[in-house]
């Protein structure tokens, strides 16, 4: 699953619209973000981690990292 079906399922979770969540993410992090901004991050997967976890935050959710399923450096 990419970026942008995950943003999704969790904004439906919460009935927030994308253009909600832009606003948020205005109101805590004092960037300036509009709901096609968003709309092409998400679509490009060119959405920053910072920005993720500002996401997560809004909606309440946590990211977690699974060493287990990644072989680093080999």
């Amino acid at each position: 699953m990419n970026v942008k079906d995950e943003v999704k399922i969790m904004l439906l979770s919460k009935c927030m619209t994308l253009t909600e969540l832009a606003k948020r993410m205005t109101e805590l992090s004092g960037k300036n973000y509009s709901q096609s901004l968003l709309s092409h991050k998400l679509k490009n997967e060119s959405l920053r981690y910072t920005e993720m976890k500002l996401i997560c935050k809004i909606l309440n959710y946590k990211i977690r990292i699974d060493l287990d399923e990644f072989t680093l450096g080999g």
